[in-house]
């Protein structure tokens, strides 16, 4: 089971960290990625972090302005989101892989509910 939490209103310019905590699993043995969902859009690949954190992948959108990292001992990804634009604005969700990079959403296999994130001009 995924939960994702963190979403919330920012004003553009702002940031907002976002987490995913798992359980039920063994979850250092899984890549974690971020995708989401704007209204009336497909859902949209964020970013991704490799099993042991080594290694991380991000949407040309939100490179320099996103951070993903993780802590296996609390078994919690994060998605740390600095310098939010309006465009940012959609339902993020957390998903789980068992390959190595996954960036393709039909790569993952479970999925957090989602946490909202509106960013007002």
């Amino acid at each position: 089971q995924l939960q994702a939490s963190g979403g919330g209103l920012v004003q553009a310019g702002g940031s907002l960290r976002l987490s995913c905590a798992a359980s039920g699993r063994t979850f250092s043995r899984y890549a974690m990625g971020w995708f989401r969902q704007a209204p009336g859009k497909e859902r949209e690949f964020v970013s991704a972090i490799t099993w042991s954190g080594g290694s991380t992948d991000y949407a040309d959108s939100v490179k320099g302005r996103f951070t993903v990292s993780r802590d296996n001992a609390k078994n919690t990804v994060y998605l740390q989101m600095n310098s939010l634009k309006p465009e940012d604005t959609a339902v993020y969700y957390c998903a789980t892989s068992r390959l190595l990079r996954p960036i393709v959403l039909t790569e993952y296999e479970y999925w957090g509910q989602g946490t909202l994130v509106t960013v007002s001009s």
